[in-house]
Order: C-alpha cells, then sequence, then structure tokens
C-alpha cells in the first residue's frame, strides 16, 4: 500500500556555504526532473553510486526511482532554482527487520556543501517515523568522502568489509554525539548564511528613487554616504542614474555580480524583483518593503511566498518591513538601512525585530557613544532572526556583547539553546515586549500561550539571558559589558563627593541584594588626587569586586577637571569594573573614553549614568550574569531504573487505543491513576499506595500536612510540593515546581525550567520558589530530603523531554520529608503535539 504523500517532510535548509535548499519527497512526476540530474553527473560520481559505469538512466530505471510508497520505499531530493541537485532513498530490507538500504548521490557542482548530511538526517528521521531502526550502506573503498559523511552523522556505527565492498550499518536512534553533530553543522552553516549577508561584495538598491526622503533614495545614500567599499547599483525602470549613479532598468541589466539587493518597491512587485534576483545569482535579500504579514491576510500570504521563492533560489531573506542592516566593519562600511544615524564602530551586536523603534534604538545608541559591530532590523522576520545572528555572533571576534529587542520568539527552545552557549561566552542583553504575544511574530498567526510572562523570563535567566525591563535598561547594561571587565563577586565599594549622591548608591545595592560597603565620602571639594588615591585603595582591596565612583559638581565654586582623567587611568588595565555618575552625564563621555583611532570609544572606557541608581542597578544586572557563568554548567544524570523504550510503547499504545477514528484525528487521553503510575515506574518514580486515612490532594489533606509541619518538615507527613511538566507550544518540555498549598497557588509561587534538567539547575529550581526556606530549615526546622527532591524534579523532567506526547503531567501533591520524597497522586494527559518538536528533528529553516 502506497502512504500518503508526506508532506511535513517538506523542509529548506541551510546549507555549509550559508545558501539554501529545498528537500521534499520525490514524487512519480519528478522524472524529468532526475533525467537531467543524472545527466550532469560525472563519470566518477555514477560509478562510486552504482558501482560500474551508467551513462544513461533507461526509463524503467527512472519510473523505479520516481515511483515510491513513502514506507519500504522512500526518496527525497535536493532541489535549488527549481533544478534536482541531490538525492537519498532507503529502501526496507525483507531479510533483515527493521532495516533499510540508504544511498545517497549529490551533484558534482554542488559537492561540498552539505548536502549529503543534511539529506541522511532527514531520511533518517523519516525512516524512524516509519519504524525502522538502523541503516546499511554499502560504498566502496576509495569512495572516502561518502564515507565520511556516513561516519561524521554522529548516529553508532559499525563497519564491515565483505566482496571488496565497505558495508556500515548506522543505529537510527538519535545519541547525544548525532544532535551534537547536527547542531555544530546548523551553527556553522547559519553563522556563514549571515557573514554572507553583513560582507557583501557588491550591493544593488532595487526601487531606488529620485523622490527625494523615499524609501529607496534613502537607502541608497546611507550606503554611499556610509563609504561602502563596493559598488551600489541603484535599479530604476527608467531613470538613467539616482543620486548621481548609474541606474538599471532591472537587476539583470547589471553587468557585474551582485552580493545583496535591498528592495524597496511595492508589495505588489517584490515576486518579480526576487525572481530577476534569483536570475542574477543573488546571495541575499534585505526587503524594506511594507504591505506583507502585517496587513493581514493577503500581506502573509505574500510573505510566504516571498520566503518560499528566495529559499528555492538559494537565498536568505532580511524582513519584510524592516529598517535594513548595517556592518560597521572598515572592510565593508555596510549601512543598508533607513536610519539617518549610524553609530561608530564598536564591540556591540545588536538585532532589533521592530523596524520603526529600529530608527530610535540607532540614535540612542549614537548618543550615548555606544559603538556597533553589527546591527540587523528583521521587521516581520519571516526568515532570518535573532538565532541566527547568535549563531553569527558568537563566532564574530569584533562583538563582545550582544543587544536583542525582541517582541517574540520565533522558536523559543532553539533561542534558549544557543542563548545558552553563546552566554558561556559572551553576554546577551534582551528587551523582551509582547508580554501578551510571546512566540508569535509580526505577520505570523497567532497560539494560544500556556506560561505566565514571569517564566519566560525564568527560562531566559536558565539560559544565562540578562532580560532587562526596557531600553533604558538595554543600554545602561551593555555600555558596561562592552567595555569594563565583569565583576567577580558583588561586593561594591562607593567613592563619592557628595553624602547624598553616596547613600543613594548604597540604598540602590542593599536593595538589589549586593554587599555594599559604606561609602568613602571625599568631599564637595575633593581634589583628583583624593579620587586617585581612595580608587587605587579599593581597587586593591581583595574584599572589593566593583567601584562605583560619583562626581557632581559642587554647588559653589569649580571642580578639578583632572578628575576624569585619574579614573579612567585607574580603570585600564583594571580587572574590576568601574562604573559613574559624572556630572550626569549619560553614556560613554569623553572625558571618561579611551579613544580608538577612529575616534570611537575602546575597551577600558568608563560607563556613565545619570543618577547612582542607573548605575548600581546596571552593575547588579552584570554580578548575576556573571555568577551565571562562573557556576558550573552541571550533567544530565543518568538513573538506574530507567526503561524508556517501554514508555515510549506505552505512550504510543494509549494514544492509539483513544484515537477517535478516521480523519477525526487523535484526541487527548486522560490516562488512568493506574497508567499514569505505570508510565512514572517506567522512570524510577514510584506512586506511594492509598490507604484509608490518606485523603491526598484534597485542601483538607494539604492544610494538615502543612500545619503538622510546622514551618519545615518535622512534621509526620512532610511539606506537600507540586511538580508539574507540561509540553508547551513554543518552549517544548517545561517544567515547573512549587509548594501545593493555597498561599503558594495565590502568589503563583512556582519556578519554571526547561526540560530536561541538570544536577545544578534542578538545585536550582528547588531554591527559585519564595517558599524554599520551609524545605530547608525554617526558623530551626530539620531540613528536607533536598537530594531525593532534586532527584526526582530530574527523573520528571527526563520524562517530558522524551516523551512530547505528555500534554501535561502533574505530581501533587508531593510529601518531602526529612527521609525522602513521597509521590501521593499524579493526574496525566496524553496528546499528540502539532509537529515534531524543532529540537528533536533535523535542521529546517522555520
Amino acid at each position: 500500500m502506497t502512504e500518503r504523500y508526506p508532506d511535513h517532510w517538506e523542509a529548506d535548509v541551510v546549507l555549509t556555504d550559508g545558501g539554501t535548499a529545498h528537500l521534499r519527497p520525490i514524487r512519480s512526476d519528478d522524472a524529468e526532473l532526475l533525467r537531467a540530474f543524472y545527466a550532469r553527473l560525472s563519470s566518477e560520481s555514477i560509478y562510486y553510486r552504482f558501482f560500474s559505469p551508467r551513462p544513461t538512466l533507461t526509463d524503467r530505471e527512472i519510473e523505479h526511482f520516481t515511483t515510491v510508497d513513502y514506507d519500504k520505499r522512500v526518496a527525497l531530493i535536493a532541489t535549488i532554482a527549481g533544478e534536482m541537485v541531490a538525492v537519498v532513498r532507503y529502501d526496507s530490507l525483507t531479510d533483515r527487520p527493521l532495516t533499510a538500504e540508504v544511498a545517497f548521490l549529490v551533484e558534482d557542482a554542488h559537492q561540498g556543501r552539505g548536502l549529503g548530511a543534511v539529506l541522511l538526517e532527514h531520511i533518517a528521521a523519516a525512516a524512524r517515523e516509519r519504524g525502522l531502526e538502523r541503516f546499511v550502506a554499502s560504498v566502496l573503498p576509495d569512495n572516502r568522502r561518502m564515507t565520511r559523511v556516513f561516519r561524521e552523522v554522529g548516529y553508532r556505527a559499525e563497519q564491515r568489509f565483505e566482496d571488496g565492498v565497505i558495508e556500515l550499518v548506522l543505529d537510527l536512534e538519535p545519541t547525544d554525539t548525532s544532535v551534537e553533530v547536527m547542531a555544530a553543522r546548523e551553527h556553522r552553516a547559519e553563522h556563514r548564511s549571515i557573514q554572507r549577508l553583513l560582507f557583501p561584495a557588491s550591493v544593488a538598491v532595487v526601487g531606488a528613487s529620485r523622490a527625494e526622503h523615499s524609501v529607496g533614495q534613502t537607502v541608497l545614500r546611507n550606503l554611499l554616504g556610509g563609504d561602502f567599499t563596493g559598488p551600489v547599483y541603484p535599479v530604476h525602470p527608467t531613470a538613467t542614474a539616482v543620486a548621481g549613479v548609474r541606474a538599471y532598468a532591472t537587476v539583470l541589466d547589471i553587468p557585474d555580480d551582485v552580493d545583496l539587493a535591498v528592495v524597496a518597491v511595492r508589495a505588489d512587485s517584490v515576486h518579480e524583483v526576487v525572481e530577476q534576483c534569483a536570475g542574477k545569482g543573488v546571495r541575499g535579500l534585505v526587503v524594506v518593503s511594507s504591505g506583507f504579514g502585517e496587513t493581514g491576510a493577503e500581506g502573509r500570504a505574500r510573505q510566504e511566498e516571498l520566503v518560499r521563492l528566495a529559499r528555492a533560489y538559494g537565498m536568505r531573506v532580511v524582513g519584510p518591513n524592516c529598517l535594513g542592516i548595517a556592518n560597521t566593519d572598515p572592510a565593508v562600511r555596510l549601512n543598508a538601512t533607513l536610519a539617518p544615524t549610524m553609530p561608530g564602530r564598536g564591540p556591540v551586536g545588536f538585532f532589533s525585530q521592530s523596524g520603526a523603534l529600529g530608527i530610535a534604538i540607532l540614535q540612542r545608541t549614537a548618543e550615548r557613544g555606544l559603538g556597533l559591530s553589527s546591527f540587523v532590523s528583521a521587521g516581520n522576520r519571516a526568515d532570518v532572526s535573532g538565532n541566527d545572528l547568535m549563531q553569527y555572533w558568537e563566532e564574530d571576534p569584533a562583538t563582545k556583547a550582544v543587544l536583542l529587542y525582541l517582541e517574540s520568539l520565533g522558536n523559543p527552545r532553539k533561542f534558549a539553546r544557543l542563548a545558552r552557549r553563546l552566554s558561556r561566552r559572551k553576554p546577551i542583553v534582551a528587551v523582551k515586549s509582547g508580554r501578551s504575544t510571546q512566540g508569535v511574530p509580526i505577520g505570523h498567526a497567532a497560539q494560544a500561550l500556556s506560561l505566565p510572562d514571569h517564566a519566560v523570563s525564568a527560562l531566559f535567566a536558565q539560559a544565562g539571558v540578562i532580560r532587562v525591563e526596557d531600553l533604558s535598561e538595554l543600554f545602561d547594561v551593555a555600555q558596561l559589558l562592552a567595555y569594563q571587565p565583569l565583576p567577580g563577586g558583588d561586593r561594591i565599594a562607593i567613592i563619592d563627593n557628595s553624602d547624598s549622591l553616596g547613600l543613594l548608591a548604597q540604598d540602590a545595592a542593599v536593595a538589589l541584594g549586593l554587599d555594599a560597603r559604606p561609602p568613602v565620602n571625599l568631599g564637595p571639594l575633593a581634589k583628583a588626587e583624593e579620587y586617585e588615591a581612595a580608587l587605587a585603595e579599593v581597587l586593591a582591596d581583595d574584599t572589593v569586586d566593583a567601584v562605583v565612583a560619583l562626581f557632581t559638581p559642587p554647588t559653589i565654586g569649580g571642580y578639578d577637571l583632572r578628575v576624569p582623567e585619574k579614573i579612567l587611568r585607574l580603570a585600564a588595565g583594571s580587572t574590576k569594573p568601574i562604573v559613574a555618575t559624572y556630572l550626569g552625564s549619560k553614556g560613554m563621555p569623553a572625558d571618561l573614553r579611551v579613544v580608538a583611532p577612529d575616534g570611537s570609544a575602546a575597551e577600558g572606557s568608563v560607563p556613565s549614568y545619570p543618577a547612582p541608581e542607573d548605575a548600581v542597578r546596571a552593575l547588579a544586572y552584570a554580578i548575576r550574569y556573571a555568577q551565571w557563568r562562573r557556576r558550573p554548567p552541571g550533567r544530565m544524570p543518568e538513573f538506574a531504573g530507567t526503561d524508556r523504550k517501554r514508555a515510549r510503547g506505552l505512550v504510543e499504545e494509549w494514544l492509539g487505543a483513544g484515537d477517535p477514528g478516521p480523519g477525526a484525528g487523535p484526541g487527548p487521553v486522560q490516562a488512568t491513576a493506574a497508567q499514569a503510575a505505570e508510565l512514572l515506574a517506567c522512570y524510577g518514580i514510584q506512586v506511594a499506595p492509598r490507604t484509608a486515612d490518606d485523603q491526598v490532594g484534597g485542601p483538607d489533606a494539604v492544610a494538615t500536612a502543612v500545619a503538622g509541619a510546622g514551618g519545615g518538615a518535622a512534621g509526620a507527613g512532610g511539606v506537600p510540593a507540586r511538580i508539574v511538566t507540561m509540553e508547551d507550544p513554543s518552549f517544548g518540555a517545561v517544567i515547573s515546581f512549587g509548594l501545593a498549598d493555597e498561599t503558594a497557588a495565590l502568589l503563583d509561587d512556582r519556578a519554571y525550567r526547561l526540560a530536561p534538567l541538570t544536577d545544578v539547575e534542578s538545585a536550582e529550581l528547588v531554591r527559585a520558589i519564595r517558599t524554599a526556606p520551609l524545605l530547608l530549615g525554617h526558623r530551626g526546622a530539620d531540613p528536607v530530603d533536598v537530594t531525593a527532591l532534586e532527584e526526582l524534579l530530574q527523573r520528571v523532567a527526563r520524562l517530558g523531554y522524551d516523551l512530547p506526547e505528555v500534554a501535561r503531567l502533574e505530581l501533587n501533591p508531593v510529601l518531602v520529608s526529612t527521609t525522602g520524597a513521597s509521590v501521593r497522586e499524579v493526574k496525566l494527559r496524553l496528546a499528540r503535539p502539532l509537529g515534531p518538536r524543532p529540537e528533536l528533528g533535523p535542521r529546517r529553516l522555520p
């Protein structure tokens, strides 16, 4: 029986050189595509695939290769610009159960672009979906390239040599190694795709207009005014020149190569422009035009078609409805934006989802003297996203800190994974607005939210992201992280020439939980030498981690103009950060700036804040980030008594029994208590048997347990807790923890983390709730068995992560005592997920 065409196997992918390709199952009408593909292959490639010369394929062979059942026989092809450039297929073996023979073939001109590896990832996912467990592949010994691709996919492999052929056997069960390999390939490809956008050798402005202040002319003038190092080509249907530069009627008329096209035409004309860019071999598009997803259903369809067409021809898209992109690297000096103000060179990478707000962001960046390495405004974020930019900035030596203005999160789980890795090397500061629309980019369909905003903040913190409240805080923190070292602890010294300023700084530090010394007041007429001596003393003090230097002019008389010189001299080379409130200045004032050769601020510059509270708050953000970065990442324990294969079988069995019938689609299944206990047992979690006196789960029982515990765990039942793992449509498996009483519910005292949990993360989760002291020995009570509680959290989190079908699993209450953690009642709801989690499937663009 032939299965229905599996359209969910279709995917756009980024290749190792930054280009894109479209993957899809082969169809019977692909005969001519296959014939043309085969005709372009070298004799060597054909020999390596078929082990013999085969100049052409017969009609019968063409029919055989294009006719599959999408079950026992499957083939996927990769297309670029409508041409087949690679194919992979498997054929199930009748004599080897759960096994299929696999082979792939890549056109010679496209070899080395990572097509073989990405095709293997996707066909392996399709095979697992069809119940297969392993692939076998036969390779000639001298075909080292193909052998290397099979080995490097990361699956467990066995090899044997027989009859002059190497046979490789690949276990299709994903491993930590295969997941890491896939992530590494994704990282390299997405890094390269953004690099191609930010370092074009030439730029065309399509829609360059003669009208003053028009969108097209603004971009053109900014490119020219920014002294872009390559040629700029205006494209105008009738003009011979725009802004004094020779113009061309279409992109196709430009005589030289074009790397990047900035598109500023009406939305209904963009499709034609994209096709022309494809014909010209353009590598990337920046679409500043509006009239797409932000305008409704018709615009959304237009936006989807724009992305589909661009990717089909190997191009990435920034936008539409965006401000543009900029790169201050002297090698390119690219300002392909609508912004009238562009900051100078600096160590900060900035991603802004908003186009309109981007102009204000760049202006405020420049006003503060904060330099940028690169800037991208994604607008509707139809293709290129903040995740792509994080992949780029991780390897970019010019970027020391990353700033994000986000209105939504397209792939939050990927964001968390990338941010966690990037934050170990470079700080990420984010403003996340759109609290009621998280996960829904402009121009995309809305979806229900299942997590409160404070849970999103917790998940950001888990990944090391510094989430701030607004743009002012974003810049406050950025100017510290970009130019000063990270603090080694939370011990703060304050030096001032005003009692009032010093007290404000001390109060702010105490309120933020910092260890602040009493301020050192030098008096209103303090000289430069006094500041120098005081700063030198605290910087040399091993009990000081950071310094707040406050300087305000006296109400009567002048002040010593050499004070900033002394502050700057001592800051240079110091391993401790110094922040200042200097004459009410905001940003990187010239007096406190180490000047780079191009006049911009350089490392060692001292940031200034208009008020002491602002300076201390920025320092507190940096301190918390530095503490996260010093903390060990932890490990994922493997617990005895875990049977994931049985758990998977149970879930499939129960969901299958709950399917309402053909055409209706499987609905959610509310598991019985016995089923829930059976599934938990697969992860080594036992549910305590209920007794006649055990009214577990009711308000009276919970109240009695809390009262009996006396605020700790010494009571008869222990402290009742509540553990939930749920499948969030945006974040995937999320685990929450809190106490199981009415007060905790009323105050929403719940802590959240992404599953699975490391040992460090489970310990943090227990201590993240405000009522954690009740578990840790409040008012002299005996602390509970926190180790047992942490292990239980790790086991539950692993269950949720392994089984996306677990829509919600609630353990409530869990009685945590001095001798362990006892699960007293459990509720389980199963449901088929809307689609595979992006983190668990092969690489694909959204």
